[in-house]
This record gives structure tokens, sequence and C-alpha cells, in this order.
């Protein structure tokens, strides 16, 4: 029986990148095809879309359209591509009235922390601040809803708020933002395999089981 080829996967994105979500969940898609012949560790990394975002929030439509420079009808054609994009990776996206973006700092501070207690839960609290920011719509600066999240991905519900009240890893998660971005990593998501493979975007999952296939086949060689 072949030994599975160990794959190191950074995963770069940010929690308030719908991309993101939909390259998690097709890099998740590929892995599962693959499953037997990689051994494949997904390692959370931090990267900031909008650090400037007040902690209160905007109205997303409107930062969008300012941030882009287009107006209603190619807002709405832009979300609808999301929108199908995801619903086949079974990821659902809502572009409510009143949406907001969020300030995802904490956040990141909480998914630094949650991966050192446990990758795997991690891992469930990014899928879990996916679901919270674009499918409930809800403010992911809150600190109740962040205790919230990391409880219901099997973390300690005491400890997530310890770390929330705190300064705690936003050294980490910045000089984190700062490699990455010295390496060239300028939009998300970045899916750099074994640290020098890098697939970039919200790839489909075959072109994620493809990329996989071929370096786990040098990899292993």
């Amino acid at each position: 029986m072949n030994t599975p080829t160990p794959l190191r996967i950074d995963f770069v994105s940010d929690v308030a990148c719908p991309w993101c979500a939909i390259g998690l969940a097709s890099l998740q898609q590929a892995l599962q095809k693959l499953d037997g012949s990689v051994q494949a560790e997904i390692h959370l990394q931090p990267f900031e879309l909008e650090p400037d975002m007040p902690f209160a929030g905007e109205d997303a439509g409107e930062h969008l359209k300012h941030k882009y420079g287009i107006g209603d009808a190619q807002l709405e054609a832009n979300r609808k591509a999301i929108r199908e994009r995801a619903a086949q990776l079974g990821v659902v996206i809502n572009h409510a009235p009143g949406t907001r973006a969020w300030n995802t700092f904490d956040a990141h501070r909480l998914l630094h922390w949650a991966g050192i207690e446990s990758p795997a839960r991690a891992l469930a609290l990014k899928q879990a601040l996916f679901r919270a920011y674009f499918t409930d719509n809800e403010n992911v600066a809150d600190h109740a809803v962040l205790v919230r999240l990391a409880e219901g991905a099997g973390l300690d519900a005491e400890a997530a708020r310890r770390v929330l009240d705190s300064n705690d890893y936003a050294d980490a998660v910045r000089e984190q933002e700062r490699h990455y971005q010295r390496a060239g990593i300028h939009s998300v998501p970045a899916t750099i395999v074994n640290g020098t493979q890098l697939i970039p975007g919200g790839q489909p999952p075959e072109v994620f089981e493809r990329a996989l296939r071929e370096i786990a086949g040098k990899a292993g060689g």
C-alpha cells in the first residue's frame, strides 16, 4: 500500500472575502477526491482586505461600489456570479439589503489562537466565520459572536473570550500578514503548497485536484 504524500497547505485568506469561502470549499472537495494519496495539513493564514474597516462596519454594497467605482447593475451582476459559483459548492452567500462589511482583525487573532489549540478546530471555526459573515450576515467584529462561534467549533469559550479581551496574537497576525505581502501575495485566496507552489484564487475543485496531484507526484518522486 502506498504511503500518502504529506502536503503542507497554507491557505491565505480573509473572512470578508467571498472568493476565499469559495476557494476553501473547492480545496476541501479536491482533498476529498485525493483521500488516501495525500496527507494534507491546512494552516490558515491571515490577510485583511480592509484593515481600516471600522469595527462598526459599513454598508457592504455602498462600500464595494465606492471601492471599485461601479454602479448598482454591475454590483448585482458581480454578486449574482459569486452566489451561483458558491452554490455549486454548497456555500450559501446572501446579499440582503443592509448587508454590512465588518472588520476582521479580531477574527484573525482568534483563528491564530485556534490554530495553536487545534488545526482541525481552527478550520471548523474558519468555516463558521464564513457562514456567519456571508450566510447569516452576522457581525464578526462582535466579541460575543466570535466567542459563540469558537464554542460551536469545539474550542473553549472562556479561553476565546480571554484572547479577544486582550491584545493577544495581534503582533503575530500582523507579522504573518506582512510576511505574505513581502512574498508577493496581494490578493486572496492564495493557496501555497509546501511553501513553494502557489495556486491563486478561488479555483474550481478540479483545478485544485489536478495541481495537488502534480505537486504530490513530484514530492513523492
